[in-house]
């Protein structure tokens, strides 16, 4: 008679991981596809150098062309975070190659084979880049405000300082403008499934209602002029309301309204369309 030998722990079928344990792969996962593409670094170097660059410009060459009474007018908190009009471009592109980058290469299959919850997927792409973004963006925006204090001549009219009422909000929600600006790429990319296409669309609904608007009557310019993106998301960096704007926090939540249409309409089609 054989004797049968007892089963030895960590041998054999392992069980599958819980719940917790898929989701903290999959983030890992989509943070490491994240950090070692070369565009990320790029796309971040953009957004830091233009915040930087531009605000430290506009602090040396700005004074000397305005008057005292331009200076204390002026919201200056706003001019120190010019950069945004051109680091808001490369925190969109950033966003929609998130997810269009698989698409273009084909390796989305290869992620979609590995983690066939595709909303699970979908939703840890859009955690990783909103963290990465919100860092970066915000200590980018921080960093540029205290250049443009920095390189101000001393004593300036335009000098101000975070304690000051509506500044560190400005500062702040510089930054979280710029993450929802990359949400609301995101969100696109995961509709249209194209990097030329998505980032089309994006800069197209940034400037071009803006434009459009300003063809029209005065009274049509005031009523919905600040419920276009762009205006709606930049009210949030403006210490001094300006007339026919929406307040900061009511504009900014207009704003990601917007992102979040995208972002829904991402969501349900992830599902419903082959890779």
């Amino acid at each position: 008679m054989q004797a049968t030998a007892p089963a030895r722990p960590g041998y054999g079928l392992q069980p599958p991981p819980g719940p917790l344990r898929r989701h903290s792969d999959v983030l890992r996962s989509e943070f490491r596809k994240l950090t070692t593409v070369r565009s990320t670094y790029w796309a971040l170097a953009a957004v830091v150098v233009s915040n930087v660059a531009v605000a430290a410009l506009l602090a040396i060459f700005l004074p000397g062309h305005m008057s005292d009474g331009q200076k204390m007018t002026i919201d200056s908190v706003r001019v120190s975070l010019g950069g945004l009009h051109l680091s808001q471009v490369a925190a969109g592109v950033l966003g929609v190659l998130v997810i269009t980058s698989e698409y273009g290469t084909g390796m989305i299959r290869a992620t979609l084979a590995a983690v066939p919850q595709r909303r699970l997927l979908l939703t840890a792409k859009t955690a990783v880049f909103a963290v990465t973004a919100l860092t970066a963006g915000t200590a980018s925006c921080l960093a540029a405000y205290l250049a443009f204090q920095a390189f101000l001549p001393e004593g300036d009219a335009m000098r101000t300082s975070l304690a000051d009422l509506g500044v560190l909000r400005a500062v702040i929600g510089a930054g979280l403008y710029l993450t929802v600006l990359g949400l609301l790429g995101l969100g696109l990319g995961a509709v249209i499934r194209s990097s030329a296409g998505a980032i089309a669309t994006l800069l197209g609904l940034l400037f071009v209602p803006t434009l459009l608007v300003n063809l029209l009557p005065q009274s049509w310019q005031d009523s919905i002029g600040g419920y276009l993106p762009m205006n709606a998301g930049e009210s949030v960096i403006s210490v001094h309301h300006e007339a026919h704007t929406l307040q900061p926090w009511p504009g900014f939540s207009v704003f990601c309204l917007y992102a979040a249409v995208a972002l829904a309409a991402g969501f349900v089609l992830i599902t419903r369309r082959d890779a």
